[in-house]
């Protein structure tokens, strides 16, 4: 069995106008408060039916930690001009079952304030690049709901197709890029 992390390198990278970086586990408190107003019911309504609603501190954090357990890198995404918090991606490595290398299992959330200003397709093409740069990394797959044209769209503008085999395709698909 391949031991992800010892092969492959912390996510972290920039593009115009964005960063990401992965999470380091400190300072917990303010990275919950990010949750927090990042996981509106707005950018939530697409999300797994549990992790839609209203945030508290408390839900945050457990959020977080549920994250970290099921193995996911979490990157908060900065805009460098203001060096404001204005989304979150998440990372999830394993080991693909087909190919010999790593699958990289993806998912991203913007606030709403950022909505309509092209940071999604900014940051999922900055991870795109990264990935490229990773000999191990064979493929980014991400799940999307059905009804999420604007997220269906950014995948698909960064080069991501969907063979509509996994999931219910009248609640999730999922899209892959085979690097």
């Amino acid at each position: 069995m391949l031991d992800v992390g010892a092969v492959l390198p912390e996510c972290s990278f920039e593009t115009e106008r964005l960063s990401a970086q992965r999470w380091d586990g400190a300072p917990e408190a303010a990275l919950a408060q990010n949750v927090i107003g990042l996981l509106t019911p707005a950018v939530t309504r697409f999300l797994p039916p549990d992790w839609q609603g209203e945030y508290s501190d408390a839900r945050a954090r457990r959020w977080l930690a549920d994250r970290v357990a099921e193995g996911a890198w979490i990157a908060p995404i900065i805009e460098r001009s203001t060096g404001a918090a204005v989304g979150m991606m998440l990372v999830h490595p394993v080991e693909c079952d087909d190919a010999n290398g790593i699958e990289l299992r993806i998912g991203y959330m913007l606030a709403e304030s950022s909505w309509g200003r092209g940071l999604a397709t900014e940051v999922l093409g900055g991870l795109v690049a990264w990935g490229r740069q990773q000999p191990q990394v064979v493929r980014l797959v991400g799940g999307v709901g059905a009804a999420n044209t604007a997220s269906r769209r950014v995948l698909e503008r960064c080069g991501f197709v969907t063979d509509g085999a996994d999931g219910d395709p009248a609640d999730e698909l999922f899209y892959r890029l085979d690097l």
